[in-house]
């Protein structure tokens, strides 16, 4: 099992950066590809990125391409969201996640996830 913790969240002004960490319990990191979704209240939990486990491909939902950079440490069993150019329609709950899949865009397609970190973008 692996257990993931979120962090980074928080208020900001539209036109500005965030950048989320999410720490993974266990040795077996690097086997993995990891995942960020999205949900706001009311609408559904969103693709955002994913990075594959050994040479780092990284996907991209259309909306946040060119504005946010996943990228992973496994060293320090972390994967990381650098947010910039925020919107306020990127204020949601952000969740990491862990999957066996490569390229996973659906949430059925993870195994495991966090309990998400609050991002508020104001306008």
């Amino acid at each position: 099992q692996v257990q993931l913790v979120e962090s980074g969240g928080g208020l900001v002004q539209a036109g500005g950066s965030l950048r989320l960490s999410c720490a993974a319990s266990g040795r077996t990191f690097s086997r993995y590809n990891m995942g960020w979704f999205r949900q706001a209240p009311g609408e559904e939990r969103e693709f955002v990125a994913h990075i594959t486990r050994l040479v780092a491909v990284t996907y991209y939902a259309d909306s946040v391409k060119g504005r946010f950079t996943i990228s992973r440490d496994n060293a320090k069993n972390t994967v990381y969201l650098q947010m910039n150019s925020l919107k306020p329609e990127d204020t949601a709950l952000y969740y990491c996640a862990v999957t066996v899949k490569t390229a996973a865009r659906w949430p059925y397609e993870y195994d495991y996830w966090g309990q998400g970190t609050q991002v508020t973008v104001s306008s």
